[in-house]
């Protein structure tokens, strides 16, 4: 199989010529960490198995895109093509990240040849590019799934890398000391073994929950850690410490999807689904941890919902893109009143504070955000 041109032509894509990290995504294997993995296909996930269509395989391997690994619990790997291979439903709890945002996440850690680095597994793709630019001796690799861990250890061995790879839990205790760690999974809040295992100087990498914001943070004399969010954007998939996400907002869905609320009105601006503008995304999370979006559209008809854990609920309907959206809300808060003060800052300011902001990290893992005159605390 001619693997090799297609990852040297990824290469040329994703990162310069000139940067350390080209070789690695040359030369790394990524369709050998990917054989199978779920495609979306309407409102289910379909099997794809590289096996029986190799070119299709190479294509979609050394594509710059992040493919679906797992869906729920079902591991494409394991997966049965009964029924045509389909999921009916599911979130995704694990993927094989596009690799231009892998590199791009590696760049912010700064990492230094001789650094000790721990990365999150996944498919094994992320370790596999870590291994050919550092070393295996300088990588361990974490998941809390065995499957994924077994299997990317497998994997690694057959490009000849062995790295330390072991299943733990990425906000618990880590299993070793470090100069830099990256995670590929997005947190709420920073977990203390983080600053614990990280050694003085020691820098870590990772994406704050439901936002599309980037945190760096560098480790201080105090154990705690102060640095930024950096001008540039992602969004990982939270971490999980079960066989599959919980949906709290599910139970919220039932009254939203089609309820009155105790409250009507008109907004005063056009219809928009939040994670579309991850900054007004990105603020929106930062005040109301664990809101959940959901849309839909019925020909010209749009609708958008905001959900939350609490009970609260908006759901907002416009008929084309000029129109006032019609919002009904029902429970504690009025959820559609605090995105459209976010918007209205938003309108008023020209642009929002949290891209740039700068990070403090307490030695109890408490995350402080500042940009001017705004701040805000996550724990």
């Amino acid at each position: 199989m001619n693997w090799l041109p297609r990852a040297q032509s990824l290469a040329s894509e994703v990162v310069r010529p000139e940067s350390r990290w080209h070789a690695a995504v040359a030369t790394v294997p990524r369709h050998q960490f990917v054989p199978r993995w779920w495609e979306a296909d309407g409102d289910g996930w379909l099997l794809r198995d590289g096996w029986s269509d190799p070119d299709a395989w190479l294509d979609e391997a050394y594509t710059d895109k992040t493919l679906v690994t797992r869906v729920g619990p079902c591991h494409a790997d394991i997966a049965t093509v009964e029924d045509g291979g389909i999921v009916s439903d599911g979130t995704p709890t694990s993927s094989s990240t596009l690799p231009s945002l892998v590199v791009r996440m590696y760049r912010h850690a700064v990492i230094a040849d001789d650094n000790q680095v721990l990365v999150t597994t996944g498919t094994g793709y992320g370790t596999a590019l870590a291994c050919a630019r550092l070393g295996s001796e300088h990588v361990t690799s974490i998941d809390i799934d065995e499957h994924l861990v077994k299997t990317a250890r497998d994997r690694l061995a057959l490009i000849d890398e062995a790295p330390r790879v072991e299943v733990c839990d990425i906000t618990g205790p880590l299993p070793g000391e470090y100069d830099r760690i990256v995670a590929t999974v997005s947190v709420r809040s920073v977990p203390v073994s983080w600053l614990k295992a990280l050694r003085p100087g020691g820098r870590f990498v990772t994406t704050i929950a439901g936002t599309g914001l980037i945190l760096t943070a560098d480790k201080t004399a105090d154990g705690g850690a102060v640095g930024r969010i950096e001008w540039d954007r992602a969004g990982f998939m939270s971490t999980r410490h079960g066989d599959d996400y919980e949906h709290p907002a599910d139970d919220v869905w039932k009254g939203a999807k089609e309820g009155d609320g105790e409250a009507t009105g008109t907004s005063r601006y056009p219809l928009l689904y939040p994670p579309d503008a991850w900054d007004v995304m990105s603020m929106l999370a930062l005040q109301l941890p664990g809101i959940d979006y959901r849309r839909a559209q019925d020909g010209e008809t749009r609708t958008v919902w905001l959900l939350h854990p609490d009970g609260s609920w908006a759901r907002a309907t416009a008929t084309g893109f000029l129109g006032s959206p019609t919002v009904h809300q029902g429970g504690p808060r009025r959820l559609w009143d605090e995105f459209e003060r976010i918007r209205h800052r938003l309108n008023r300011e020209g642009a929002l504070p949290v891209y740039g902001a700068k990070a403090r990290v307490d030695p109890d893992g408490t995350l402080t955000l500042s940009r001017g005159k705004w701040s805000a605390t996550v724990n």
